[in-house]
């Protein structure tokens, strides 16, 4: 499958996990793939996979809270490559858990700016191409606490949220002018986030029904979120930009439900109609 033959897309965080296959779907439906993240080797490692199947990929070590940094790195990708036609914004950060007078302020603070920050910088570096070619798409993973209270993981929900908030509006800011935003949950995927949450001592003590997920057997695929946004970045969704869309969708019916999903205002941050009547 060659859907996005001759096209550029950029996965953050893309060195492991939900991102690694992400960035390998990307490539085997054709994109030539940029992956971002800190960690070099892991990066490299992904690069290395996609070029042994026959792909094309560069690695960039980028901290993306440092927006030099993320503007040296999408300037390298447009002199190689030329403009980026997807970005996925898949890098997170969990790493504050309990109550909030417990947790370190520093490390709170952390989950919130690497994954609402970077999520910002990554996507003001390429809106501007974006616009001027009056097409282009970007994917903005959400998660636990998006919609919903998460009491001892509040700052990962609180920057889940507000990256929520984000999307939306930035796609209504740019939608008009050919480029979509689009929320991505992938589910609960065991991944080095969720083993974290699993086996460190404050991850047993303040998320044990994280646990409790995995042994009620749900563990959700990364080719899930992986495929859809493949699908995302072909155009099949562009009718739900600036909403949210699941990794466990069902995606044949989720096509089929889009104009009621429209309709209704759904798959949004909003309050409700008679509440926004009383506001």
């Amino acid at each position: 499958m060659t859907r996005l033959a001759d096209t550029v897309a950029v996965v953050t965080g893309g060195g492991r996990g939900i991102g690694r296959e992400i960035a390998l779907q990307q490539a085997r439906e054709g994109a030539r793939v940029a992956v971002l993240a800190r960690t070099v080797p892991e990066i490299e490692e992904t690069a290395s996979l996609i070029r042994g199947v026959g792909g094309t990929a560069i690695a960039l070590a980028t901290d993306l809270t440092q927006l030099s940094e993320v503007e040296n790195a999408f300037a390298r990708i447009a002199t190689d490559w030329g403009p980026v036609d997807i970005l996925i914004n898949n890098h997170g950060s969990f790493s504050a858990f309990g109550p909030i007078w417990e947790c370190d302020p520093a490390v709170w603070w952390q989950d919130v700016e690497i994954n609402l920050r970077g999520t910002f910088h990554a996507s003001r570096s390429v809106v501007p191409a974006m616009l001027k070619r009056g097409r282009g798409r970007i994917v903005n993973l959400v998660g636990g606490g998006t919609g919903n209270s998460f009491p001892h993981g509040s700052g990962y929900a609180s920057s889940k949220a507000a990256i929520m908030r984000f999307t939306e509006c930035l796609n209504d800011t740019t939608v008009s002018r050919g480029v979509r935003a689009f929320a991505v949950d992938p589910g609960l995927v065991r991944t080095a986030m969720t083993e974290k949450q699993l086996f460190s001592e404050q991850g047993k003590t303040f998320l044990p029904g994280i646990q409790q997920l995995f042994d009620d057997g749900i563990n959700v695929e990364p080719s899930q979120a992986a495929l859809l946004i493949s699908d995302i970045a072909a155009g099949r969704f562009d009718p739900l930009a600036g909403r949210l869309l699941r990794g466990v969708d069902d995606r044949d019916a989720l096509e089929g439900e889009m104009d009621d999903i429209v309709a209704i205002d759904g798959r949004a941050l909003r309050f409700s109609a008679v509440e926004q009547q009383k506001l």
